[in-house]
């Protein structure tokens, strides 16, 4: 009987808004450390429609990859993944932005792509998070193929305060990959 060949893959992150690459470390290193290879993502600051040219050309399309990012850097990660033949392994969203802080009405065009998403993709967000009312975000997951949304109580916009726990759950995501 033979082992099971599990593909190396890789974990490309983007920052929120007011990131760069660099405040993308503690994860970058947290999944490393725990056996996961990944790298961040530097994007321009400007609508997340308009970063994707950029993130597709730093992230290689294939089953290799693993996309996602915090907020801002996991919509344009998800915007790049519903992109026709676009063949992500699958799609890591730390705190996304489901909606400008009070304007829920905003929502519907923010996950407008989500239906086009192929591949599975985990949901990491804090229940108090003024990004995306927690009901509105639980909702909104039905629209993702195949998804799974883990909360967290009482924290906002960031996983700082549990990022140890949301790295253990992003790297059994990576390994459970097909």
């Amino acid at each position: 009987m033979s082992a099971r060949t599990v593909p190396t893959r890789v974990v490309h992150l983007g920052h929120g808004a007011s990131g760069t690459a660099a405040s993308m470390a503690p994860h970058v290193a947290g999944l490393r450390a725990r056996g996961i290879e990944a790298m961040a993502v530097d994007l321009p600051k400007r609508r997340a429609e308009d970063a994707v040219g950029p993130w597709r050309a730093a992230v290689p399309d294939g089953p290799g990859t693993v996309a996602g990012g915090h907020s801002y850097g996991g919509r344009v990660a998800s915007l790049a993944a519903a992109q026709p033949g676009v063949d992500y392994a699958g799609l890591v969203l730390l705190s996304y932005p489901l909606h400008p802080p009070g304007r829920p009405d905003r929502a519907a065009a923010r996950i407008a792509h989500w239906p086009a998403i192929g591949c599975p993709v985990l949901l990491l967000s804090g229940e108090s998070d003024p990004f995306a009312r927690i009901e509105l975000l639980r909702a909104a997951v039905d629209d993702l193929p195949q998804a799974t949304l883990v909360t967290y109580p009482r924290l906002g916009h960031g996983l700082g305060p549990v990022l140890d726990e949301a790295l253990d759950r992003v790297a059994d995501f990576v390994r459970s990959l097909p």
